[in-house]
């Protein structure tokens, strides 16, 4: 038997086999995902607060924080510290003023650029080792938060049908420009040794949705739209988690 036929066959066998399976099970399965974080030498977090801006209409500070605590009583083994928020901001312009930068205030807080002036803040270890021995030394989780809007212009093909001299109909593609408008949400999120009060490990995010420009989003609803992507990797940083999905048996 020649090689050619002989896959002809085994392919016919498969076929038959398969057609012969009537029946087939679906099966739940789970895949962990490691953590990124080794947490096993914290027994509490402190969702210390965050330096936010953007729209005036979400507080992204309070909301991020009230949202990660809430997430992490559900679904992390560390126990969540119940405090109030942080006044970074205040503290920031402390630091500035001691360490001779200016008493001026910061400006607000209205786009990426106006973030940068606040970094200095994360890096100041003899704060946040102060906030540990306070709170027992816990896993520090902090960071900024800025919450936007973009409205956008862009093209697209829109079909659209006339009619010749004859009363035939005919189908034709058009360019129209539309407008959207787009909220856009780039948290950075800080974890701090509250042992040490040194950076252990940060990471950035960006989501965004948009819609047409006469759709009235709420914006805090957009905002919790947006978290909803983020928390799932979030939460992989300090815990293990299950992706779940199925598969399918033959018999």
């Amino acid at each position: 038997m020649t090689a050619p036929v002989a896959r002809v066959l085994g392919s016919l066998v498969a076929v038959a086999l398969t057609a012969a399976c009537t029946h087939y099970y679906e099966i739940p399965i789970e895949t962990p995902i490691r953590p990124r974080l080794d947490v096993s030498a914290f027994q509490r977090v402190l969702v210390a607060g965050f330096i936010s801006g953007g729209l005036e209409d979400v507080d992204g500070n309070l909301e991020t924080t009230r949202l990660l605590r809430s997430q992490l009583r559900s679904k992390s083994d560390l126990r969540v510290i119940d405090a109030d928020t942080l006044p970074l901001m205040e503290v920031m312009a402390s630091s500035r003023a001691k360490s001779g930068a200016g008493t001026d205030p910061l400006p607000p807080i209205k786009e990426e650029k106006d973030l940068e002036p606040y970094e200095p803040l994360f890096v100041n270890v003899a704060y946040w080792k102060q906030i540990g021995e306070e709170y027992q030394q816990p896993l520090i989780v902090t960071g900024t938060v800025l919450f936007t809007t973009q409205e956008r212009s862009s093209s697209i093909l829109k079909p659209t049908e006339t009619r010749d001299q004859f009363g035939r109909r005919q189908t034709d593609t058009q360019r129209v420009y539309v407008e959207s408008k787009a909220f856009i949400l780039r948290p950075k999120f800080i974890f701090i040794d509250g042992r040490t009060g040194n950076v252990i490990y940060q990471r950035t995010f960006k989501e965004e949705n948009q819609s047409g420009v006469n759709q009235q989003t709420p914006p805090l609803s957009s905002y919790f739209d947006l978290m909803d992507r983020l928390i799932p990797t979030f939460l992989s940083t300090l815990s293990s988690q299950k992706v779940k999905g199925t598969r399918f048996l033959l018999q």
